[in-house]
């Protein structure tokens, strides 16, 4: 079969000709119809995380969407570089059958806008529940042009709250109204007090809720926005590992900072989430931004993945 390998920690995965799956006692072979490239992806082949140096070579690829043996279609995931084994990014796949999810019987759910639901959805999601998320609050959603932002800003709409998106340029705010914010804040100034202003003013009272997946300068001027009470949960550090807040503001404002991850939740809390993420795919009411890329082209794909300003998700279709 052809799969995407990576033989060196920090090195870009090539498409190959790899050995076939073999099934064994507890796994089946899944045929992968879409294989996103997830930044987590990205951070567990670097070697530099808390996650430790993955053992290679190996198939990168945490998720994706295949075809059982018996025909059904199913969300699958794994645990390439965490664990031995072969990830998604390839023609096949051993998967754990306990941990798939079968895709809805409708023809409105495309495979490649499904895929990345189970790490950027799970992660929109899991950090709004986090959060508080509830009807009726201001939630200011950060990074509102990335994968991660732009399923916040639906998911904290459909649930009645209202949207603050920030993001940077007129192109990505633009989208973000079409997704379901009710205002929008410019960043491209970097400036903190500037995008602080603006988020006061669009506010109006304070925000309850930050979602935020780029820390940095945003995060910094998003905190002084904030009502009372408020929550700022980050789960991600693409605009600065810092978030740079006096200790005062937090404490006049009783506020919390909290951190989340995907890796926090166990199988059957993502299983959960993800279930009912398909079921929005299903009735229209959650969309993905994707870029179907050829299997063949999996090393230009990762080395667009690790530049910024990425506006869609990246999937590999065998």
């Amino acid at each position: 079969m052809r799969a995407a390998v990576l033989t060196t920690p920090g090195d870009i995965p090539r498409c190959v000709e790899h050995p076939d799956p073999t099934p064994t006692e507890g796994r089946i072979i899944v045929r992968v119809t879409a294989a996103p490239i997830a930044p987590i992806d990205l951070l567990i082949a670097s070697g530099q995380t808390y996650l430790g140096v993955p053992a290679c070579p190996y198939v990168p690829g945490l998720q994706g969407i295949g075809v059982m043996p018996d025909g059904r279609r199913v969300f699958f995931a794994t645990s390439a570089g965490m664990a031995p084994g072969d990830g998604s990014m390839a023609e096949l796949c051993l998967v754990d059958p306990t941990r798939t999810i079968d895709i809805p019987d409708s023809p409105d759910i495309d495979d490649a806008v499904a895929a990345p639901l189970g790490n950027s959805g799970v992660a929109a999601a899991g950090a709004l529940r986090r959060g508080g998320l509830a009807q009726g609050q201001t939630v200011i959603v950060l990074g509102a042009s990335g994968v991660v932002g732009k399923i916040g800003v639906q998911l904290a709409a459909a649930a009645g709250a209202r949207v603050i998106a920030v993001a940077r340029g007129e192109q990505a705010l633009s989208r973000a109204r079409e997704l379901g914010a009710h205002d929008t804040v410019d960043a491209s100034s970097g400036d903190v007090d500037s995008i602080a202003a603006d988020l006061i003013a669009a506010a109006e009272g304070g925000a309850h809720l930050v979602l935020d997946p780029i820390a940095g300068v945003p995060a910094a001027a998003a905190l002084r926005a904030m009502a009372p009470g408020g929550r700022l949960v980050n789960l991600g550090e693409s605009a600065g590992p810092l978030i740079a807040v006096p200790s005062a503001l937090l404490r006049s404002r009783s506020l919390e900072v909290l951190g989340f991850t995907t890796l926090s939740l166990t199988w059957e809390q993502q299983r959960e989430v993800l279930t009912e993420l398909l079921g929005l795919v299903a009735t229209g009411k959650l969309t993905v931004d994707v870029e179907r890329v050829p299997l063949a082209d999996a090393h230009l794909a990762w080395a667009r993945m690790a530049e910024s300003g990425r506006r869609a998700r990246l999937v590999l279709v065998p």
